[in-house]
């Protein structure tokens, strides 16, 4: 191997490790979130989790002081229901004290159990109803573009968010306006709360139809930080204030890194027993040793 070549092999390494820690990290803090209720959307969080690392630890532009600055990209996350997942995010990423992350779910919190952009810092905008969170983020990522900005739109969705029209609406409004600005990512888990994705509405060829939108389209193992890394290497390369806008289709697991809760039934929004949450931590940090000793 050539001196440049392994110099690119180490630096790589190193950014794997760093999307791998964080991840890891954040999946514990949701298992003490979720703790303090009981319940929750914990299996997309922790499904999601290696996205939102590789998304906030190498590709997303922020001041943790500042979370404000103009200057910054703008991560909308459209599944409000998430905001578990991204509240662990923030707090691994210096936005959110961790030990606020204790108060989630309770009174008078700025953690709200749904996201909400007027309690939480980094929180860019409120969840709710599905649908919403991509046509916000064409209508921002246009705005910058009016105000000369260098600062690029990521736009979280679901699956089961590719039911929405207007989600589709957006995605061609996207390439219309050529909104280069634009990163989205899809978290395919293929859980809905009615059921099954593919059995509530098919989406798929989802690839094709994203493609056929206008859009760069990457589909990689969601849990796989490798993959997800040159994934959205490619898209970060790709992005300028005018062209293509890019998608990143994941495919995830519902409770990665937690057997127990991996192959639980009715995992939309699971109930956990008291005496399972040391059973789940046990499970993450054995199977990170394991990972981390190959």
């Amino acid at each position: 191997m050539t001196t440049t070549a392994h110099a690119g092999a180490v630096h790589r390494d190193r950014r794997l490790a760093a999307v791998d820690e964080f991840a890891y990290r954040l999946r514990h803090n949701v298992l003490d979130m979720g703790q303090e209720q009981g319940q929750g959307y914990v299996g997309q969080a922790l499904g999601a989790a290696d996205i939102l690392a590789t998304v906030y630890a190498e590709h997303l532009r922020f001041r943790a002081d500042d979370p404000d600055w103009a200057g910054r990209d703008r991560f909308l996350l459209s599944t409000g229901h998430y905001a578990i997942g991204l509240y662990a995010a923030l707090a691994e990423a210096g936005i959110v004290p961790r030990d606020e992350l204790l108060t989630y779910g309770s009174d008078d919190s700025r953690l709200p159990m749904s996201g909400m952009s007027t309690y939480t810092p980094g929180m860019e905008i409120s969840g709710g109803s599905l649908g919403h969170g991509l046509p916000i983020a064409v209508g921002m990522a246009l705005g910058l573009r009016h105000q000369d900005s260098q600062a690029r739109v990521f736009n979280f969705l679901s699956d089961g968010e590719l039911d929405e029209g207007s989600t589709w609406e957006a995605a061609m409004s996207a390439h219309h306006h050529q909104l280069g600005n634009l990163i989205a990512m899809v978290d395919i888990n293929a859980l809905q709360a009615d059921g099954p994705t593919a059995g509530v509405l098919s989406t798929e060829p989802v690839h094709d139809k994203w493609t056929a939108c206008g859009w760069r389209t990457y589909r990689v193992d969601g849990n796989d930080t490798g993959a997800l890394l040159g994934a959205f290497d490619e898209a970060a390369a790709g992005a300028a204030v005018r062209g293509a806008p890019a998608v990143v289709l994941c495919d995830t697991r519902v409770g990665k890194g937690v057997p127990l809760l991996e192959t639980r039934e009715k995992a939309h929004f699971m109930r956990i027993d008291e005496h399972e949450w040391q059973i789940c931590r046990d499970q993450l940090t054995a199977g990170y040793d394991l990972e981390d000793a190959r």
